[in-house]
């Protein structure tokens, strides 16, 4: 019982549902749509193959609104800030990339995210008030409690089964998000995106017109739990759907990879078989090899075997799909019986298997009792990938009870770092940037850090969480943590501090070792004032052109302001930044800025330097007009771009 008297309408409308489903759109009802499912002779408009939904042309103008937020360094939240390339940015999501769009425009490999899966009960921010002003929408993204941290009110919508617009909110949730990412691939980058059968159907349609139908890698099945629930189809798996920038160069480098491999296994096996007549031994050193070597044998890590053929995988079933097969025996060397014949007969003819027996292309099982299996050398393999990964999904959680010993449940459903290491090492390469930017618990930054240490690489990862807080009854609250960006930041400086605890405190920064450290960045407001549009008097008028007379915020931190020039100059922020006694110089010479004072003698030295770019405030001139002149001009016979804002 609700309370509520009896909705009429409601119930007719059900009833309605029940015998015309089709004539229903996200639970309303769709009047051309009814009057075709009645045989009226009806012309839908603008008939084309299409994706489309209630609020798409808002969600694009959202798109569309450019930021003037920045972001702004937190070295107290970091580890070994100075020498890391590694990044935690904490603020939401879609500014956030639209502030990395100049620096980091083409330039990340690889990106996986793992968005709300849109199941009646996950909140997510969606643009609900499409005719906000720019200024009241950056008001209310950046609304905070007395301790700083952003509220939920007015920034998450719990997206109810029930609302009329279920599915077309979490589609102008994702669709910007989506073209900004890919503007940010390289042109041999790739996209990975969980999800599950909420809403798969929708995103295979938005990549597809964010990303080209043309670029559609494959989807891939993850087999992750074991439901038990009789009364319905039991829900064992969540998909990935995997997207590159450009289909053609991605599949050439996948091959190499694959082909890279593959030469690698021939010349192992060869040159053990050549040093090893003895199967026993020969086995033994392969087993060594690959255990030191595995991190590099993605995707080939299942060739595990070898014999005087060659290093082979027993994973080549013999099943017959779809249809009765063919039936024989086949003796079990050992037992004399005959083995276990798969359930729809062996998919080739007795005579091909007698072939394979001769060639000791067969493996058996310990007895009669297990289905035969065949041998796939690698020099016969075949460049392709597989669509299915079964992998238990718990394995996320034990992750994390391994780094957080207090908690077990201190973050709800965290990606496997297993599952993680299945996917990266395919398309992240020594030195290439990775981007999650639904980064929950980082268990993306905690696999490239694990991946890094198994084979000394040096992927980089920029991992984005908004500052969501953890519910007052849950562990992680109760362990003390306030927002899920505070998680994820402490699960890497656990991580860290793990792996230099095992290496006993002798890593040294800088030296060519691991990167064990992240630069930690939140979003915030513009160090620089922002005009108003909208002003109602002219009194207002007035009182910003007064404010305007000094452009900066007057509590700017000199850093501060120093990476937001950086940012709208184009540059990473992971950029080398020197302190040059007056001046700050980055990336050697690509620009100079004189961020705290200006004076002849500064000046003479910066123009000495020969960078490519000065860049200051202009108030630091004192209203010395000549003095600014005279640099601009000086600054311009040198062959340097000067900007005073």
């Amino acid at each position: 019982m609700d309370g509520k008297s009896l909705n009429v309408t409601e119930k007719k409308l059900n009833k309605l549902k029940k015998i015309l489903p089709e004539a229903f759109t996200e639970n309303r009802i769709d009047w051309e749509k009814l009057k075709a499912a009645l045989g009226e002779d009806i012309e839908f408009k603008d008939e084309r193959y299409v994706l489309n939904w209630a609020g798409k042309s808002d969600a694009f103008r959202v798109l569309q609104s450019p930021t003037t937020a920045t972001l702004v360094p937190r070295k107290d939240e970091s580890v070994n800030f100075d020498g890391t390339e590694n990044i935690f940015i904490e603020g939401e999501n879609l500014e956030v990339l639209k502030v990395l769009q100049k620096s980091y425009f083409g330039k990340i490999k690889m990106i996986y995210i793992d968005p709300p899966y849109n199941t009646g009960n996950d909140n997510f921010i969606y643009p609900d008030k499409f005719s906000e002003t720019k200024e009241e929408y950056l008001g209310r993204i950046g609304d905070k409690d007395e301790t700083g941290y952003l509220t939920r009110e007015g920034l998450f919508r719990k997206n109810s089964r029930d609302s009329g617009h279920y599915h077309s909110n979490w589609l102008s949730m994702m669709y910007p998000r989506l073209f900004l990412a890919r503007n940010l691939l390289r042109d041999d980058g790739v996209i990975f995106v969980s999800i599950d059968d909420n809403e798969v159907h929708n995103l295979r349609l938005l990549m597809n017109e964010v990303f080209g139908e043309e670029n559609f890698l494959g989807q891939i099945v993850w087999k992750n739990a074991t439901d038990n629930n009789p009364t319905r189809i039991a829900i064992e798996h969540e998909y990935v759907c995997v997207f590159a920038k450009n289909n053609v160069q991605c599949e050439a480098e996948w091959k190499s990879l694959i082909s890279d491999v593959k030469v690698k296994l021939i010349e192992i096996g060869t040159k053990l078989i050549s040093e090893n007549k003895n199967l026993s031994l020969l086995q033994a050193a392969y087993e060594k090899w690959f255990k030191e070597n595995k991190p590099f044998l993605w995707p080939l890590d299942r060739y595990k075997h070898i014999d005087f053929g060659g290093v082979y995988t027993g994973s080549q079933s013999v099943h017959n799909p779809g249809k009765e097969g063919y039936r024989y025996d086949v003796i079990h060397p050992k037992s004399g019986k005959p083995c276990k014949q798969p359930l729809m007969g062996y998919r080739f003819p007795e005579d091909t298997m007698k072939k394979l027996l001769d060639e000791d292309k067969v493996i058996f099982g310990d007895d009669e009792n297990k289905i035969i299996e065949l041998k796939v050398y690698a020099k016969d393999y075949q460049e392709k990938l597989s669509s299915v990964i079964e992998l238990d999904g718990r394995l996320g959680s034990y992750d994390l009870k391994n780094l957080f010993s207090n908690s077990a449940r201190i973050f709800n459903n965290p990606k496997p770092i297993r599952f993680l290491n299945n996917i990266i090492p395919l398309v992240l390469k020594n030195s290439d940037i990775m981007i999650d930017f639904f980064a929950g618990s980082s268990s993306a930054a905690d696999a490239v850090i694990e991946l890094n240490k198994q084979d000394n690489g040096n992927r980089k990862f920029i991992i984005i969480q908004l500052p969501e807080k953890c519910d007052e009854k849950s562990e992680a609250f109760k362990a003390g943590y306030k927002t899920i960006a505070e998680i994820g930041k402490e699960r890497i400086r656990r991580v860290i501090k793990k792996i230099k605890e095992e290496q006993d405190g002798k890593l040294d920064f800088g030296d060519g070792k691991q990167d064990l450290g992240f630069k930690v960045f939140k979003l915030r407001e513009s160090n620089f004032k922002i005009w108003r549009s909208k002003l109602k008097t002219e009194a207002e008028l007035i009182e910003q052109l007064q404010q305007h007379l000094e452009p900066l915020d007057e509590h700017a931190k000199t850093e501060d302001v120093l990476y937001e020039l950086l940012l709208k100059s184009g540059i990473q922020l992971t950029a080398k930044i020197e302190d040059k006694g007056g001046y700050c110089l980055v990336n050697d010479n690509e620009i100079a800025l004189m961020l705290e004072k200006v004076d002849s003698g500064i000046i003479k030295k910066v123009i000495a330097g020969n960078p490519n770019k000065v860049i200051t405030i202009d108030r630091l001139f004192n209203n010395n007009d000549q003095l600014k002149t005279n640099t601009a001009l000086q600054m311009k016979d040198a062959g340097i771009e000067f900007k005073a804002v």
